[in-house]
């Protein structure tokens, strides 16, 4: 009888061993969005067994695909992924996100990163509109960095017992426009520009649709990190239908959260997907008028290469770097995205008005953050305009120096020197 009620456990367990490994072949059979066999991705500036710091910024860069946001289907497009410590996930189901799995869903194309000391792997794995890898998988190789012992941590800065944060005008669970000035109060406390250290005083910064950040490191940058370095009360903020959440978090000089810290209550906010919630057209977007689309006040676009006074040869790659905002094809309206537009021989143009589109005013609305170009000998002026999902320059608007390069060839260049 033992006998068979062991045969009878071991033949149900099969059973069940059987489903589990059919459901789990069910999940790897999702469909693969196509990528072109010479699409690559890579770190740039980034070595194997390089020795970095632990705050880390690395950047991206994609050759034969576009960046296009999560949620975006797009043909030959997709977005960033950074695995840190850890191997590549299953290539058939949507990579995982959590502490190892980085998704860069807004378009990103470089990330601030803390690492802890010791050796560390990164490898960049790009995935589509729904954060599976393509097929073939678009992946770097993996490196290694070492870190180094961190430095003490800075001492916090102090507040007043009673200091306060809040928003203004603003309740939980209040209903809002796509698009709504929200303000922000503080009491106790003084309100001082980032960089400059004063006792009880700092800035404001707001969380959007996030967690808290370490209470004692620098506050992250990003598109669900908004500073307010200048000292700003308000700000325009642009949010997608449905359910989000709100914090304000007060910082010091140097973006380090108070001790004790002061904080806002998390609220949740409802945005309709009403008319109002429409992206504005260029026309609405004249002098005077609401709707242009707000930007972070440090965000910044630039060149990665060339630089400034470079020489280079007639046909070259222009590379694009974009800061604290991240990437997304025009017509794709989310909050603290846009694209590139590369200006050639040209004076900055309005920035109240969609970037006009010419020989010299050359829109990337796919997302591309590289372009290779043909330019004549001679000397040439180059800078860089982000425009928002109507080719409208943002508010502030976010562009680049405009920097001069000369065409010629740099090796005979070289050897004259």
């Amino acid at each position: 009888m033992q006998g068979i009620r062991l045969r009878l456990v071991v033949g149900i367990s099969a059973v069940l061993a059987a489903l589990a490994s059919s459901a789990m072949a069910q999940e790897r059979a999702r469909p693969r969005s196509p990528a072109p066999a010479a699409a690559r991705v890579s770190f740039i500036d980034l070595r194997d067994k390089a020795k970095v710091p632990a705050k880390l910024l690395v950047r991206f860069s994609v050759t034969g695909m576009e960046i296009a946001p999560a949620g975006s289907p797009r043909r030959n497009a997709g977005h960033h992924h950074l695995l840190i410590d850890t191997e590549l996930p299953p290539l058939g189901q949507p990579i995982p996100s959590d502490f190892n799995h980085l998704h860069f869903g807004g378009g990103q194309t470089e990330a601030e990163i803390l690492l802890s000391p010791g050796r560390h792997s990164l490898q960049l794995l790009f995935a589509d509109h729904d954060h599976v890898p393509h097929d073939p998988p678009v992946m770097s190789e993996k490196i290694t960095v070492e870190v180094e012992a961190a430095p003490l941590e800075k001492p916090r800065t102090a507040a007043a017992p009673n200091a306060r944060v809040f928003f203004v005008g603003l309740q939980d669970g209040a209903t809002i426009p796509a698009r709504s000035i929200v303000r922000f109060g503080s009491e106790n406390i003084a309100l001082a520009p980032a960089g400059t250290k004063q006792d009880n005083a700092g800035h404001h910064h707001l969380l959007v649709d996030t967690e808290l950040p370490s209470l004692d490191r620098e506050i992250p940058s990003d598109f669900n990190h908004l500073h307010f370095g200048r000292g700003q009360t308000e700000t325009e903020l642009s949010l997608s239908p449905g359910e989000h959440t709100l914090q304000l978090l007060f910082a010091d000089h140097e973006h380090v959260p108070h001790d004790p810290p002061v904080m806002s209550q998390k609220i949740r906010v409802r945005v309709e997907a009403t008319a109002a919630a429409q992206p504005l057209s260029a026309a609405q977007a004249a002098p005077g008028k609401p709707g242009r689309t707000p930007a972070p006040n440090d965000a910044a676009v630039y060149f990665i290469y060339p630089r400034n006074g470079a020489t280079i040869y007639a046909t070259s790659t222009i590379r694009f770097g974009l800061r604290n905002m991240g990437v997304a094809p025009a017509g794709v309206a989310k909050p603290n995205t846009g694209h590139h537009h590369l200006l050639i021989d040209v004076p900055t143009p309005p920035l109240d008005v969609a970037i006009p589109s010419d020989l010299n005013h050359l829109h990337f609305g796919n997302g591309q953050t590289e372009r290779k170009v043909t330019l004549p000998p001679g000397r040439h002026s180059l800078q860089l305009i982000l425009g928002d999902d109507q080719h409208v320059p943002h508010d502030p608007p976010v562009l680049s120096e405009r920097i001069e390069v000369f065409v010629g060839n740099p090796r005979k260049r070289s050897a004259r020197r």
